[in-house]
């Protein structure tokens, strides 16, 4: 009886795990979007009402990110403006919608 216990909770602690990299891989789209708004350009950094919220990591990000001054033209790449942004952040340290790292080289999905 006890085994057959323990092999169910196993079953689920197994199957909660998997759902739950499922959904992390899941939150940035093939086409370097998070809810149909694109990961690359000209980004504000806000502290209330962003279009996402993201956290800072040193390790395992959904997104890596590269701040440039000019041409932020691909997944990753990020120009820091003040107006007239593509995409509004607001950066937090608990409970984001993605984690991003920044890199110097290499931007984009890990």
């Amino acid at each position: 009886m006890k085994a057959n216990l323990v092999r169910v909770v196993l079953a689920i602690l197994v199957l909660g795990v998997g759902a739950a990299s499922a959904s992390a891989e899941d939150k940035i789209g093939k086409n370097c979007t998070f809810k149909g708004k694109k990961l690359w350009g000209k980004v504000q950094l806000v502290t209330s009402g962003g279009d996402l919220k993201a956290e800072v990591v040193d390790a395992f990000p959904d997104l890596k990110v590269q701040k440039v001054t000019s041409f932020p033209d691909a997944c990753g790449k990020w120009q820091i403006v003040t107006s007239l942004p593509d995409l509004k952040v607001q950066l937090v340290s608990s409970f984001p919608d993605i984690k991003i790292q920044y890199v110097t080289t290499f931007p984009g999905k890990p």
